[in-house]
């Protein structure tokens, strides 16, 4: 039985190729392979959202997901939201509304509140609270996150009426 395996994937919107070990995550993975350091481990359980990364347009936790989950699939981080040098609407309302302090918290949370404005483009804050349950803010920005999150949707449905 072979310990690793060669995996293709799409990662932020290019074709990429990795040999991976057989128990290798895909916050390793991302890290270790490609120096993508956005989605890191912190809990390594699952429960913090710090190592959160989208797969075929779903949230997935990085620390618990085994890399060879990905081959075929398409997967993004927050190194690729921003476009030619501007920043994605979360991001920018995320730095508009000071929602991080230390920062280790904020591309997990980031991610998570883009699909969230997918799926809900104007939630109310019980939608808001229910689908960041999942994402930790050891430093309690709790408030100013839930401005960006409301921030954030109005910059999307300016932009969308644009």
């Amino acid at each position: 039985m072979s310990t690793s395996r060669t995996i293709q994937f799409t990662l932020n919107g290019r074709p990429a190729t990795a040999d991976i070990a057989a128990n290798e995550t895909i916050v390793d993975m991302l890290t270790n392979r490609f120096e993508l350091r956005g989605a890191r481990e912190s809990c390594g359980q699952g429960l913090c959202g710090c190592c959160t990364v989208t797969v075929d347009g779903m949230a997935v936790s990085g620390c618990l997901s085994l890399a060879w989950f990905l081959d075929g699939k398409s997967v993004e981080t927050v190194e690729a939201l921003s476009k030619g040098g501007v920043l994605d609407p979360v991001q920018e309302a995320f730095i508009e509304a000071g929602a991080f302090q230390c920062g280790f918290c904020t591309p997990g949370f980031i991610m998570m509140v883009r699909q969230l404005l997918d799926a809900h483009p104007d939630p109310d804050e019980d939608e808001v609270r229910h689908y960041l349950t999942g994402n930790l803010c050891r430093c309690s920005a709790y408030p100013e996150i839930m401005d960006a999150v409301k921030l954030a949707a109005a910059k999307r449905k300016r932009a969308s009426a644009a």
